[in-house]
């Protein structure tokens, strides 16, 4: 069973290299490796031509955003299994391997999703995440949340979708998720840490910028799902959703409780 990876890479040299490490050095070596960098003005571009010999596809060519650069990866893509990670992040050793067995063993599952360390730019471990159990109602009340780096998709799952949206510039994984769901794909949890998701202070996650297009956006999805603008009652069932959100996943609201949300209070542990 064939993998395909891929990496957008955009001026994030100070963790890129980890990152292609990770994906060169897992013990299931039977993948495709695709790294996609529209234009890079740091050292990216230097990092990834000494590993040109090592990776299948390089694709150096604008695009509108991340959604469009993922789209121009998995258009070359030849493997069975889709997953791509942020070149400031990376795969925990033997994700490969746990990832193809788990979907050999269940034939009927499309999207597999497992949980994360939290880092920070010192390859700290600032918490652990989990991701939910998956659900359309889920996702358009807020408490159905997926660990991008952690989750790997079959790719006719991919195909009956229309891709990445390349105007969501958001949560644009979010998207393809629920679009996926809408095609009738089957979700799974599985119990372990596949990833080690960065926060730092020019990341989206750590800086806690793009409130607002975040709040638009899921309002957006909220109407894709339900086929209704949201009403002041969903603001007070999204409350309630999300205690439910803690019911379902307790390991993640342990560490909520313990160590906090992933941004806001790393503010000043980032660096």
């Amino acid at each position: 069973m064939k993998i395909t990876i891929v990496t957008i890479s955009y001026n994030q040299a100070q963790f890129l290299e980890q990152c292609i490490e990770s994906v060169l050095k897992q013990s299931y070596d039977n993948f495709e490796y695709i790294v996609v960098d529209p234009g890079s003005i740091d050292s990216s571009r230097e990092i990834i031509e000494r590993y040109r010999s090592k990776i299948d596809h390089i694709i150096y060519e604008p695009d509108r955003g991340p959604a469009d650069g993922l789209n121009k990866g998995f258009n070359l893509a030849s493997g069975e299994i889709y997953g791509y990670i942020n070149s400031d992040d990376y795969y925990l050793p033997n994700a490969f391997s746990k990832i193809v067995q788990f979907f050999q063993e269940h034939t009927e599952v499309d999207v597999v999703s497992g949980n994360a360390q939290v880092i920070n730019t010192k390859n700290e471990i600032l918490r652990y995440i989990y991701s939910d159990k998956y659900s359309l109602l889920g996702c358009a009340y807020g408490y159905s949340v997926l660990i991008q780096p952690s989750s790997f998709f079959r790719s006719i799952a991919f195909h009956e979708t229309t891709g990445f949206n390349i105007e969501n510039h958001i949560n644009w994984d979010g998207e393809l998720f629920i679009d996926m769901k809408l095609k009738q794909a089957k979700f799974k949890r599985i119990n372990e840490s596949l990833s080690a998701f960065r926060i730092h202070e020019n990341s989206i996650t750590g800086s806690g910028k793009l409130e607002d297009d975040r709040k638009i956006s899921a309002d957006r999805l909220f109407q894709k799902i339900v086929g209704r603008n949201r009403s002041f009652a969903d603001k007070y069932l999204s409350v309630c959703f999300r205690f439910y959100r803690y019911l379902t996943n307790p390991m993640d609201l342990y560490q909520r409780i313990r160590f906090g949300p992933i941004y806001g209070k790393y503010a000043n542990k980032m660096s």
